[in-house]
């Protein structure tokens, strides 16, 4: 029935706005039967997979290759990826870190500008449009950002500023393999900040550090930080993060030091912090005789 002119719930079962609101609002697959969830799961283990992270994924219907390097993600593997990008983006938010979203296509002006365009190397996947305008699917998005920047910002004011973004990126690896963790398509986070001195932007890039560091932190990770070659991309102070395993393709040399890091305990009983101790700090000859 009807009462001045707004809905009530009444014999015919009729739903109140408010009520109707509620169960319009509910997130969907909260609740969802085995029965009815699209899980392709495989016996066996698949002839292309060679590590085991790559052959598990594969075998709990997380991911389904389309091509060399390129997969997709089916419903199990796309929740995990949620999940992931969640933590990113708490992390990101907690540094101070603003999000946006630029486009998975750009145009090679922006690439010709920079020097960058030829010089970036076969990885690049370059294409035209219908009016023969020359195009690029995004390996990384300095060239974009900068521009972006530069159209808005115009007062030293504003600084310092750091945007990221979570987005697909293109390279065409010569030769993709383990999976998605060396596709040729993938799911990254980019960062980029603008500052007025080298003091205030190795401060951001010290800052970029720590979130990362929390970010593997909060999903039982242990990333050891490692200067890299920074390659077509370039900078002065370019690190990657190695987590150990059995498998990869990076290998180091880890040096042993005995009694040099002690964690504290809080009463809270959280984890603490790192501490070293004031005898060994900045001793070098610590060190076991076997170190490796």
């Amino acid at each position: 029935m009807i009462q001045g002119g707004k809905r009530a719930l009444g014999l015919c079962g009729v739903i109140s706005p408010a009520k109707e609101r509620q169960e319009n609002n509910k997130p969907m697959g909260l609740i969802m039967r085995l029965s009815r969830y699209f899980l392709p799961v495989l016996k066996e283990n698949p002839a292309e997979a060679q590590i085991v992270s790559h052959r598990l994924m594969l075998r709990a219907g997380m991911i389904k290759q389309a091509s060399a390097g390129i997969y997709s993600w089916l419903p199990l593997g796309f929740k995990l990826l949620r999940k992931l990008e969640n933590i990113i983006h708490e992390e990101q938010l907690r540094a101070g870190h603003l999000p946006i979203q630029m486009p998975i296509l750009q145009g090679a002006d922006l690439w010709r500008e920079s020097g960058r365009y030829d010089a970036y190397g076969a990885e690049m996947l370059r294409m035209k449009d219908r009016h023969d305008r020359d195009m690029l699917f995004t390996p990384t998005a300095e060239e974009l950002v900068t521009d972006i920047f530069r159209s808005h910002v115009g007062s030293y004011k504003d600084l310092p500023m750091t945007l990221y973004q979570i987005q697909w990126k293109f390279r065409d690896e010569i030769r993709p393999r383990f999976g998605v963790m060396r596709g040729r398509e993938f799911y990254m986070k980019d960062g980029y900040n603008f500052d007025l001195t080298k003091e205030d932007a190795l401060h951001a890039y010290n800052r970029h550090l720590v979130s990362y560091l929390r970010t593997y932190e909060r999903m039982g990770l242990q990333a050891i930080p490692m200067r890299a070659d920074s390659g077509p991309i370039g900078g002065d102070d370019t690190h990657e993060f190695l987590v150990l395993a059995d498998t990869g393709e990076s290998e180091r040399r880890v040096g042993v030091r005995r009694n040099v890091r002690r964690r504290r305990a809080p009463r809270d009983g959280t984890r603490g912090e790192w501490q070293v101790p004031p005898e060994l700090e900045g001793d070098a000859d610590n060190c076991d005789e076997d170190c490796e």
